[in-house]
């Protein structure tokens, strides 16, 4: 146990005052706000399932305050299209285009033109409200899930991937899932994440 401390008036006197140790103190240029950088996170894998992980990492910023955005390409069977999207904890909106069935590469080569056409509008629809919602500079955060599949089979240029990357607002967070994702796309992360 400390015992307490007691100064004589010689010692007090040696103490600077407050004022004295406020003027002490060098002046310091104010302290100034710094902008949040994004990021690109890729979470990829030999197979379809690196979403759960991305989705609850979504609905915690979301509930965090946040303003997220998930867009799954090839998942349908819902019918959510651009006007039907679901919005979760207030700030997490979810897309998914408006097709009959979840889209895989098998069913893709067997995929009639007429029904091919049909989704290739549907997915490109969900795409260009990622773009516009970009454009419109409210997201923190947004996630393309199985982007890369869905440049695989036709429905999205990778190019225009590449240019919504850099051309996203600088402090906006893009989470990319899934397989197939293209290698000048790897390149341009700042975090990858491998499922095995």
């Amino acid at each position: 146990m400390n015992a307490p401390v007691s100064l004589n008036a010689q010692q007090m006197g040696s103490l600077p005052s407050k004022d004295q140790s406020l003027k002490a103190v060098p002046s310091r240029p104010p302290l100034q706000l710094v902008t949040t950088q994004g990021q690109v996170h890729i979470h990829t894998s030999s197979y379809r399932g690196s979403f759960s992980v991305v989705m609850s990492e979504a609905l915690r910023s979301a509930g965090l305050g946040s303003k997220v955005l998930i867009s799954q390409f090839l998942k349908g069977g819902v019918n959510q299209g651009p006007n039907g999207s679901i919005n979760l904890c207030g700030r997490l909106e979810w897309l998914r285009p408006d097709i009959e069935k979840c889209l895989t590469e098998k069913e893709f080569e067997k995929s009639l033109s007429l029904e091919r056409k049909v989704e290739e509008k549907a997915i490109q629809e969900i795409w260009e409200v990622c773009k516009t919602r970009l454009k419109e500079k409210k997201l923190d955060k947004i996630v393309l899930d199985e982007v890369g599949l869905a440049i695989t089979l036709g429905f999205i240029e990778e190019n225009d991937l590449i240019s919504m990357i850099n051309n996203r607002p600088s402090s906006t967070d893009i989470i990319l899932t899934g397989p197939s994702i293209p290698p000048q796309v790897i390149e341009m992360a700042d975090q990858i994440t491998e499922l095995r």
